[in-house]
């Protein structure tokens, strides 16, 4: 059996990854939205966060694995994460690198950022500010989307092209430096 395509979806909170997720299923319906908040729900849920009863692993850990998980049975996914920190972009590089992953870098202006965190009432504003001190500074995607200059439909058709058009090889080539874990 192929392992199912990954198109890997990595941007600061709030650059339109989950909406752009969304229109991806609509242009290729064989795929299914994975998202790490989506992930993190069910995490919190097996925690008793009340008496301190914390699950000792990083969330990521868990994810990047259930990605492979699917990926193996053929099923072919529309990730949305945020490679925010040196642990989950290697965890997730180490974890997925014998996979085809298309890897997306989602982007928009800080200011864009911001008016979409006030907007949204639920994240705190500047946190999309702060994680671009890490985020798409070492990456190499196979495709930048810009959420605020394009249309959300635009970005999805250019990926879905990508994806449409060009065979991803059964193995992620890794084209950015990842320090050994």
């Amino acid at each position: 059996m192929d392992k199912g395509n990954i198109i890997l979806l990595n941007g600061v909170s709030s650059s339109g990854k989950s909406t752009l997720s969304k229109e991806l299923t609509k242009i290729l319906p064989n795929y299914y939205h994975l998202s790490i908040d989506d992930f993190d729900i069910v995490i919190e849920r097996m925690e008793d966060r009340e008496n301190d009863r914390l699950i000792p692993v990083p969330t990521e850990y868990f994810f990047h694995r259930t990605i492979a998980m699917f990926s193996d049975k053929g099923v072919n996914l529309i990730v949305d994460q945020i490679l925010h920190d040196s642990f989950t972009t290697e965890d997730c590089y180490k974890t997925l690198k014998d996979y085809p992953v298309l890897f997306v870098g989602v982007q928009c202006p800080i200011e864009e950022l911001e008016r979409r965190e006030m907007q949204r009432g639920d994240r705190r504003i500047g946190q999309g500010k702060q994680q671009l001190e890490y985020v798409h500074k070492s990456e190499v995607y196979d495709i930048v989307v810009d959420t605020y200059k394009d249309s959300l439909e635009h970005c999805a058709k250019n990926i879905a092209q990508l994806i449409q058009t060009q065979e991803l090889p059964q193995k992620w080539a890794v084209n950015c430096f990842v320090p050994e874990i």
